[in-house]
């Protein structure tokens, strides 16, 4: 862990208060988290980002603690990669790397994809191309993202998940998706504490409760499933019980700019807290390269 805590600062972005963790200075690497987790996963990859010489920045997405609430309730893959967007401008314009998780890849590639200027290179991590595993899901993924059809549930997720010091998340969510993390109390502290406040817990199933719409929108299902024009590395764990290694295969042609597939080997879903050394050296040698 760090000496010091970063800086933690905010932005407005795209109508919504951004609040964002922050260290050191030189070219920007915007870090951005999925679900459950927080920004604050990615600290200590900040402080090898930062000793290596980048300004890197880890938001919290819109509707986590402590950024603001949707005021428009949105929640979908075009407004969080426009947050994205935004937050590059915000922070100087760009073009930035940027490192996206589970649903931080997923508005990374939308922004990527709708910005390439904006992007020098990206790292894609534990989710594959939108296309890839929409239109290449096994059955035995579908057993893995049960959850998500759960979610799409009145009521029932918002009190499953928070029952009993949200055990559930944790037991099936966390533990399953990565079974070789040894996390601690501190590690799922600040999650905990911001989906204790209900409407953090409801914005965050928002992000599962968004996809229906997706799939039944023709012209934002054809920008979801279009190549991305900016060169990639796509890191995913061989553990992973959240989205399988074998999804990963097969996704060359969608990124005419290059992809650089890298196993975690060892590592689950969350690889950035698992081995946060091992995922820094991986950032910094293809930001470099």
């Amino acid at each position: 862990m760090t000496e010091q805590p970063p800086a933690q600062r905010s932005v407005r972005v795209n109508g919504v208060e951004l609040a964002y963790l922050e260290r050191g200075s030189g070219p920007l690497v915007i870090c951005q988290h999925g679900f459950p987790d927080t920004a604050w996963s990615f600290v200590p990859v900040l402080e090898r980002l930062a000793a290596a010489g980048y300004h890197a920045v880890a938001p919290f997405l819109r509707g986590y603690a402590p950024s603001a609430l949707a005021p428009d309730g949105r929640y979908d893959i075009h407004t969080l990669s426009s947050d994205l967007v935004g937050l590059v401008d915000a922070l100087g314009g760009g073009p930035a790397y940027a490192v996206g998780h589970d649903w931080g890849s997923v508005a990374l590639q939308g922004a990527a994809r709708s910005s390439p200027a904006k992007f020098k290179r990206i790292v894609l991590c534990a989710v594959p191309h939108l296309r890839r595993f929409f239109l290449g899901i096994t059955p035995r993924q579908i057993a893995r993202s049960h959850y998500m059809l759960r979610f799409q549930l009145p009521l029932w997720p918002e009190a499953r998940l928070a029952r009993d010091d949200f055990a559930w998340m944790e037991d099936v969510l966390i533990r399953v998706w990565s079974p070789g993390w040894r996390y601690t109390t501190d590690d799922l502290a600040p999650l905990k504490a911001g989906f204790r406040e209900p409407a953090r817990l409801k914005a965050a199933l928002a992000y599962y409760r968004s996809i229906p719409g997706l799939l039944v929108n023709p012209a934002a299902l054809r920008r979801a499933f279009s190549p991305i024009p900016v060169p990639t590395r796509m890191i995913y764990g061989s553990d992973d019980g959240c989205i399988g290694a074998e999804m990963f295969d097969g996704q060359e042609a969608l990124f005419p700019a290059g992809l650089d597939l890298c196993l975690a080997q060892g590592m689950g879903h969350f690889m950035q807290a698992e081995q946060p050394d091992w995922f820094a050296d991986r950032l910094i040698e293809y930001f470099a390269a």
